[in-house]
């Protein structure tokens, strides 16, 4: 059986892929480094569950520093089969320098200790929003041009790592990823819809509906990610994206339902006046959000919670995420089992947090 070393494996796929790993008797072994304990990480009890088998080990690491990355390496046991990086600073609106550091120096550097251990195997996760955002839709040998700087990091990270000589190198570009622990991708929004549920308001976002912001649900990322360890080809680049064909339009109609709330955009007329002040714009937003959810927070008897309905400037802009995942269908074949967003998925989302109290139970 596989021994797998999972870099960065308390975060939200980290963790997710773990569960999947252990419930699906995956792995002989299974070694997950992160800076962030278990304990803090803010799991469910089925993820605890899961770090707490007996094939699973936790190490604390410092992944920017050689001599840590070297002892998260070395097993008594022996080498592993596959290193999967999902390390480096997953936050948006974060500044160039912080990303040189914490991103593109990580990844460099845990890649280059799997080449002096001559790893068989290397899944370093990038992510979709490399690819020029246009309303032509992006395969893997799409235009490309990074429309985040979270993404222009991840570009570089992948343009060094083809550098350095792995073995059988693979790149995942997933698109937005939701689910179970998502504090970044859909949650924002879902926040969001929250928040106008306590103000009694429309919720309206910027541009129109048909804004594609496509999606993979996290459970569909760790199938794929396992499929790769036993099928992926050195070189390979793979897209992860479900059936969703998501849009801005699509998202809304299930917080409508999940929440009880209208909801409605204020077109691409108003959103290109905005757009000339966009600093300003976003600033007004969250302000307006960033109030009641502390209220609502409070009100429900929560005193700190990682989730925030903060909308980042970068994701503001008219960038359609516009992505092809067929590729590792027709490759390898892999299968989506969550096609689809639905509101018992979002609502699973939801109840994650809501089960930790880190979101107010609303339905009560």
């Amino acid at each position: 059986m596989s021994r797998i070393l999972i870099l960065g494996g308390t975060g939200f796929i980290g963790r997710n892929l773990v569960k999947y790993l252990v419930d699906n008797n995956c792995c002989s072994k299974i070694k997950v480094i992160d800076k962030q304990f278990p304990a803090i990480a803010y799991f469910s009890e089925e993820i605890t569950k899961a770090f707490e088998n007996e094939i699973v080990e936790f190490k604390q690491g410092n992944l920017n520093s050689p001599t840590s990355i070297e002892k998260c390496y070395e097993d008594p046991d022996g080498g592993w089969d596959c290193v999967i990086s999902l390390a480096g600073e997953t936050k948006y609106g974060q500044t160039a320098e912080v990303y040189q550091e914490k991103t593109l120096d990580v990844s460099i550097k845990c890649a280059k200790e799997a080449v002096k251990r001559k790893v068989p195997k290397y899944i370093e996760f990038s992510t979709a929003q490399v690819y020029k955002a246009n309303k032509k839709i992006s395969n893997e040998e799409g235009d490309i041009k990074p429309w985040t700087r979270l993404a222009t990091s991840k570009l570089e990270c992948e343009e060094k790592l083809k550098e350095l000589g792995l073995q059988n190198l693979i790149f995942v570009r997933p698109a937005c990823v939701y689910g179970p622990g998502d504090i970044f991708g859909i949650s924002p929004r879902i926040i969001t819809a929250a928040v106008y549920k306590k103000l009694d308001e429309k919720m309206k976002f910027l541009w129109n509906g048909d804004l594609r912001l496509n999606t993979v649900h996290v459970y569909d990322v760790c199938a794929a990610v396992w499929l790769l360890v036993q099928k992926g080809e050195n070189g390979k680049t793979y897209n992860l994206c479900d059936k969703n064909d998501t849009t801005q339009s699509k998202i809304n109609t299930l917080l409508e339902e999940i929440f009880g709330i209208k909801t409605g955009f204020i077109g691409k007329v108003m959103s290109n006046l905005a757009k000339v002040n966009m600093k300003s714009v976003t600033e007004d937003v969250n302000e307006k959000h960033l109030e009641p959810w502390a209220s609502l927070c409070k009100e429900h008897g929560i005193l700190s919670t990682p989730l925030t309905p903060y909308l980042d400037q970068e994701l503001l802009y008219n960038n359609p995420l516009y992505i092809d995942g067929s590729k590792i269908e027709s490759d390898i074949g892999f299968e989506y089992k969550h096609p689809k967003m639905t509101k018992e998925l979002l609502e699973e989302q939801i109840n994650y947090f809501t089960k930790l109290e880190l979101f107010p139970n609303l339905w009560k």
